[in-house]
């Protein structure tokens, strides 16, 4: 004999769901940027340097110098020289005088030669020292100015927008659950 049974049947129920990623969209104004710059500044300042060539010695051993000099130098030294040559003519006079006095005689004085008389030297000593150079440098003068550099930065919040997705939910197949008893066959049987 069999013993009857209840047959349950469950059909679950099944759902459609479509969704869709909602999207974002993000855009940030560029930054606006002002910038502001001084150069930096070198003054640079040579003073003039000076060289100083003084040849006066020189030119004055070489030829007695400018005119006006030579001839003062001439006619300081003019009287001396005169007095000199009279000094000199005068013992030369007395010489030739002594005539008893061997060798004072007008050749042993005067010789032969017949020797001019010295005149004023108007020319200055020479010397390889003869030339004065200077040379006055002077020193740059350098004076230095910093640049500067701002910079100013007006930053634009970004702008976000959420667009929001596709979502549709749908029941295809409710849930239901068949409960079949025995036939009554079954129990009589």
């Amino acid at each position: 004999m069999s013993i009857p049974q209840i047959q349950i049947h469950q059909q679950p129920s099944i759902l459609s769901i479509v969704a869709e990623l909602g999207s974002y969209s993000i855009e940030q104004p560029r930054a606006e940027q002002t910038i502001r710059s001084a150069p930096a500044k070198l003054d640079i300042r040579q003073p003039v340097s000076t060289l100083e060539v003084d040849q006066k010695r020189a030119w004055k051993a070489y030829n007695g110098g400018p005119a006006l000099e030579m001839n003062q130098q001439i006619y300081s030294q003019l009287s001396s020289l005169f007095l000199q040559g009279i000094a000199r003519r005068m013992q030369e006079g007395h010489q030739m005088a002594s005539i008893h006095i061997p060798g004072n005689t007008i050749a042993n004085i005067k010789g032969k030669a017949w020797d001019r008389d010295d005149f004023v030297e108007f020319r200055g000593p020479a010397s390889f020292d003869n030339v004065d150079i200077r040379f006055d440098l002077q020193k740059a003068e350098y004076q230095y100015v910093e640049g500067s550099l701002e910079i100013d930065v007006q930053v634009r919040r970004p702008e976000v927008e959420y667009t929001r997705g596709r979502l549709d939910i749908a029941v295809q197949q409710y849930a239901k659950v068949e409960i079949t008893p025995p036939s009554f066959e079954q129990w009589m049987g």
